[in-house]
């Protein structure tokens, strides 16, 4: 329902490696400094359990019988078992074909919400997730089944700020298992995680650390677990979005190797083969600049009333500089990428399109009643066009207050909004990650100056840190999607994802949903067929 643009070549290799970045990069494979792997974490390829499942596919529905195996422990020193185990699925016949998964891509699907701590430990097949005791279960991102009822009705309402999008039974990982990949789903903190004496215990760099963890155990059991561990797809939304984009851009890097070695993870490399990243939230350092510039305008869903202008302004001053110093340049020849033509570049490259393809999508009935409803859409040519303006005007409210990421008031509650907590240390519940918010704190409770352990936890948790540094061992495929109006974050973000490794010559598919908020996903099976495509996996 979208339509984006690919861009870099395609190849079929593995994870490029060459002995040591700049930035300390690891890319010869082994996790140095890791503890010694063990027998704890040799995996048991007999104890399984047969299921059946019947799973809804483009190609209709499919009887697939799989193995499951139920939650392993993939470090030798877990801080919580209940969060670092995973879960493995492997086809084994699909509509009564057998099925041989020992050298199918491995699709990594993470099911983070809101930085929040997700546990497969009591899961009981694909895609059944355990919980955590009230404190886990992210959903994966589906299908939606249409657009959102306010914007695709024709009634000329706004659409009304980017809230969660309709969504059908459809999921990446009995997708993944019908196509005949093997699934690993992995648990891992988070950042409500609490101990007896009131320790957070999942705040950063928690998450990230537990899934490169789980990777190493998969690379490690090579030959033991099925599926080809250098074809491993990390996939995840939202938050888990930006988790499996820091997965794929950080591949090996050494910053983690004291955190990996405490918890005696596998000595392997943690590079991926391939990201998925829906509605990523990224460059939490540089968010709330962003979400300003591009959302600075809307009133805000909680109060119906704009946010303070100056403040609005002084962010939006800081993601103009921020923009200049990443030195990027659109796609398709747009050339130089500013904060005054990103607006242009969004329209041309995505937010146009989107809604070109989206109103082909429609009966003509169905398009006369939508652009009667919406005439801020010039319809010819079967080409659509409007203005920044009306299109802003369009999506007409912002989910977040300002500051959108790092709260004044350190407010912590499990809300998936709450990033401060991810920021938390020791019986600290939530800190400040911007000399901005920090400045301006109204919690009482901070000083003047960001705690010193900050600017690690920051490069620690943003992908674009790694990318920007080329970092060799990341993922060379992308697949990157967005809802119009998600207001969750800035379209930007993933937009300089996007520009980002593709201007390092990588493969990346980015498109926009038109008139879909967060969390959407209208192709799961061209993601499907893209996996086998960037793998060369034929089946």
């Amino acid at each position: 329902m979208g339509i984006g643009t690919v861009a870099g070549a395609a190849t079929l290799g593995g994870v490029a490696r060459s002995a040591q970045a700049d930035d300390g990069t690891s890319t010869s494979g082994s996790a140095h400094g890791s503890a010694a792997s063990s027998d704890a974490l040799v995996f048991d390829k007999d104890d399984y359990t047969t299921l059946t499942a019947t799973i809804s596919t483009d190609d209709g529905d499919k009887e697939v019988k799989y193995r499951f195996y139920k939650a392993v422990t993939y470090v030798a020193n877990p801080v919580d078992e209940a969060y670092q185990s995973l879960t493995v699925s492997v086809p084994v016949e699909i509509d009564g074909k057998a099925v041989d998964a020992s050298d199918a891509p491995i699709l990594f699907a993470n099911s983070i919400a809101g930085f929040m701590p997700v546990s497969v430990q009591t899961a009981t097949s694909v895609n059944a997730m355990g919980g955590g005791g009230g404190q886990g279960g992210g959903t994966w991102p589906s299908a939606s089944a249409s657009a959102s009822a306010s914007a695709s009705g024709g009634t000329g309402g706004s659409a009304s700020g980017g809230g969660e999008s309709a969504q059908a039974n459809t999921n990446l990982p009995e997708l993944g298992l019908a196509a005949g990949y093997v699934v690993v789903q992995p648990g891992c903190r988070g950042r409500t995680l609490v101990n007896s004496e009131g320790v957070y215990y999942g705040t950063a760099p928690a998450v990230i650390v537990d899934l490169k963890a789980a990777v190493r155990y998969l690379r490690f059991n090579k030959d033991r677990i099925p599926g080809d561990t250098e074809r491993i797809i990390s996939t995840g939304g939202s938050a888990g979005g930006e988790v499996s984009a820091l997965l794929g851009a950080s591949g090996d890097s050494r910053l983690y190797d004291s955190y990996l070695k405490e918890l005696g993870a596998a000595d392997a490399s943690d590079a991926i083969f391939a990201t998925g990243a829906w509605c990523a939230i990224v460059d939490l350092e540089n968010a709330d600049g962003a979400y300003e510039w591009n959302w600075g305008s809307l009133t805000a869903v909680s109060t119906g009333e704009t946010v303070d202008a100056a403040d609005s302004k002084e962010l939006t001053n800081q993601f103009v500089d921020y923009q200049a110093s990443l030195h990027l340049k659109g796609l398709n020849g747009f050339g130089p990428l500013t904060a005054r033509n990103y607006d242009r570049y969004l329209l041309e490259t995505y937010l146009q399109p989107a809604a070109a393809t989206y109103l082909k999508g429609l009966s003509a009935a169905d398009r006369t009643a939508y652009l009667a409803g919406n005439t801020f859409i010039t319809w010819k040519n079967g080409r659509a066009t409007f203005t920044w303006d009306d299109y802003l005007a369009h999506v007409g409210t912002r989910q977040k207050n300002l500051p959108a990421f790092d709260g004044f008031d350190l407010s912590v509650s499990i809300s998936a909004l709450d990033t401060n907590n991810e920021f938390g240390l020791g019986t600290t519940a939530g800190r400040h990650f911007t000399e901005y918010s920090q400045k301006r704190d109204a919690s009482g409770t901070a000083g003047k100056r960001l705690d010193s352990d900050i600017p690690e936890k920051l490069r620690l948790m943003n992908p674009m840190y790694h990318l920007r540094k080329g970092n060799p061992g990341r993922s060379k495929h992308w697949w990157i999607r967005l809802g119009t109006i998600d207001t969750y974050t800035s379209l930007t973000v993933s937009a300089n994802l996007t520009a980002t490794v593709d201007g390092l010559g990588d493969n990346v598919s980015h498109l926009m949903y038109w008139d879909q908020g967060h969390m959407s996903d209208l192709d799961p099976g061209d993601f499907i067929k893209w996996i086998a495509k960037v793998t060369g996996y034929r089946g």
